[in-house]
Order: C-alpha cells, then sequence, then structure tokens
C-alpha cells in the first residue's frame, strides 16, 4: 500500500485561462517541489499538451495522468482522466468533433499554446477552448466510457460552471460516485459520494493547494503501476 498526494486537475498554458507560466516543464518541476507524487493535466476541451506533460513528469520523477476539463451542452465541467496517454488522445480527437468553432481571440482571452516537452511552441489551438460542447452530461460520460476512462463533475462546490450550480442537484443519470470539491469542508454537498480534492490550478503557485491524498493498492513506483492502481480505485469509487 502506498498514501501519494495529489492534484487531479491542472491546466497548462494551452487553456486560455491558465497562465503562459503554466508550462509543461513548469507544472512538473512545481509538482515536484511541492511533493507532489500523482498530477493530471486538464486542460479545457483538450488533451493536446499531454505528452510534453508526460515527459516533463518523467525527468521530476511525477506520475503523470492526462486529462479533459470538458464543457457539457448545459455548461458543466466534466473532469475526464485516463489510464492511458493513447486512450486520452483518441478521447480528445474524438470530442474536437463535438466542439463549438468559435475563433479564439487571443487580445481578449489568451494564447492557447501547444508545448512541446522543451517547452518550446509547436502551435497553437485556434477555436476557443472552454465554450461549450454539444455533448450533454449523459453523452459525454458515455463518450469517456468508450475510453475507458473515468470521469466526475468538476468543482462542485463552486457557481461557476459546477453541476449543482446549474441542475442544483445531481441527476439520476449519469450516476456518479465521486465528486471533486475545491475545499473539504464542503463535502456534505457531495452526499454519500467519494471526494477529490484538486486545486483547479491556473496559475503555477496553485498547483497542490487543495491538498488531496490517496491510499492505492501498489508498492510498484513506475508510473504504469501506479495509474493502474489509481484507475483501479477510481472505477470502483472507492476512495
Amino acid at each position: 500500500m502506498r498514501t501519494l498526494r495529489y492534484d487531479l486537475h491542472l491546466h497548462s498554458c494551452l487553456s486560455p485561462c491558465g497562465d503562459m507560466d503554466m508550462t509543461p516543464c513548469n507544472i512538473a518541476g512545481m509538482a515536484c517541489v511541492n511533493e507532489l507524487e500523482l498530477v493530471a493535466l486538464t486542460d479545457h476541451n483538450t488533451v493536446e499538451n499531454c505528452p510534453a506533460f508526460f515527459e516533463a513528469c518523467a525527468q521530476y520523477g511525477v506520475v503523470p495522468v492526462a486529462g479533459m476539463e470538458l464543457t457539457t451542452s448545459e455548461d458543466i465541467h466534466l473532469l475526464c482522466l485516463f489510464e492511458t496517454l493513447d486512450a486520452a488522445l483518441a478521447f480528445g480527437n474524438a470530442v474536437k468533433e463535438h466542439r463549438m468553432k468559435i475563433k479564439n481571440r487571443v487580445e481578449i482571452f489568451g494564447e492557447q499554446a501547444i508545448l512541446n516537452a522543451q517547452d518550446e511552441k509547436i502551435g497553437e489551438d485556434p477555436y476557443f477552448l472552454p465554450a461549450a460542447t454539444d455533448l450533454d452530461l449523459g453523452a459525454a460520460a458515455e463518450l469517456v466510457g468508450t475510453y475507458d476512462g473515468v470521469c466526475w463533475p468538476a468543482h462542485i462546490d463552486r457557481d461557476a460552471n459546477g453541476l449543482l450550480a446549474v441542475l442544483g442537484t445531481f441527476p439520476d443519470e449519469p450516476v456518479f460516485s465521486i465528486a471533486e470539491l475545491r475545499e473539504a469542508k464542503n463535502r456534505d454537498l457531495a452526499g454519500n459520494r467519494a471526494i477529490i480534492l484538486s486545486s483547479d490550478a491556473h496559475r503555477l503557485w496553485e498547483i497542490g493547494d487543495a491538498g488531496g491524498s490517496i491510499t492505492l493498492d501498489t508498492d510498484e513506483t513506475e508510473p504504469e503501476a501506479v495509474r493502474k492502481a489509481l484507475f483501479s480505485k477510481l472505477r470502483e469509487g472507492t476512495l
């Protein structure tokens, strides 16, 4: 058994609301400085910076998880994580077909930079990433399952894009056994669901701020083994 400190909700500079200092290498380095052992990159409606993030985390001994903060058609933020980078990339390609093609106005919303493992810019997403997709909550959860991922409503203790703020309650379908909170004091909002505490960091100094930890049924240190143990627990919803 191993107990690991985690932050499973981080944004890179690809999210227009993220600081340009939130590069894959900087995120991995800050996670290491803050003694986080398990971190997920979850940009808005894209996974394009996850390959560079995986390479950067390998340099710092941090276990990376590939993910996305998907915006549903109801304007709810759904956190979607995947056990493998390949599954996340395939999911990202599928989500592209459901995004609204609204041109990003860099002067208003900020740049959406795609970087390599050396934090060099290799491209940018031309369309405004946080815009709602045409996937409703049920369809989004079903699509995540198609790629063997797990998902749960993000920051339910916030008004902006939180499931409870939008719907007023958890729906009967899809069933969520996990919910994310920003602050542990709000755990009653999740009912009997398991809780994930994460920072939703958009700036380097916010990384690890929520202070979550999880005990996994493994003594392995290799990233693949750690992720396997993590997803076994997430799929059970027994945190």
